[in-house]
């Protein structure tokens, strides 16, 4: 998430640097090429988290849940919905791709402009929620310190639970007065 946060900062720089006061590119084709190789660095960035990804989704949930409300950011379950369904568009983009992959001719290798154009396009079409990714990925590490930080909250106490519970001893007899 770190690197990815470089990548876009480095984007946002170059972008800056090589368009017009309107956003226009200076050289469109050159604005093009790095732009596609800013969707390539960042979808190999988020490739190492990805196979995990998931399982980081669902432990974050988790830990939410056992947080004292108190605790608790009100953006937290936005940002995990939307990591949620950036993760799911992304795994969605590399089926695509991989169908693609698998439909092009023997002869399409890395670096030929067939095979380099469609990975590439999915490339570009995962740049946004590669962004999500890079935009709201720290919520993760926020649920984690929130999470080692702070005491669980006490667990609600239903009917079910005070009944198994064993029933407190009696309270022992005060011993006998002796008069004398």
């Amino acid at each position: 998430m770190r690197e990815s946060k470089q990548i876009l900062a480095a984007w946002d720089a170059y972008s800056d640097e090589h368009t017009d006061l309107d956003g226009w590119p200076h050289d469109a084709d050159a604005y093009g090429l790095r732009a596609a190789r800013r969707d390539a660095d960042t979808w190999r960035s988020f490739h190492r988290v990805r196979p995990f990804a998931k399982d980081l989704l669902a432990t974050a949930e988790v830990q939410v849940q056992h947080l004292n409300a108190t605790h608790i950011q009100p953006r937290w379950p936005w940002q995990l919905g939307a990591l949620d369904a950036a993760l799911q568009q992304l795994d969605a983009l590399q089926q695509e791709w991989l169908t693609v992959r698998d439909a092009l001719p023997p002869s399409a290798r890395p670096g030929t402009d067939i095979y380099d154009d469609a990975l590439a396009e999915r490339n570009a079409e995962a740049w946004s929620c590669l962004d999500e990714w890079a935009g709201h990925g720290t919520v993760l590490l926020e649920i984690q310190a929130a999470t080692q930080n702070l005491p669980p909250r006490a667990p609600a106490l239903t009917t079910a639970h005070a009944l198994s519970r064993p029933a407190p001893a009696p309270a022992a007899a005060p011993p006998p007065t002796v008069r004398r």
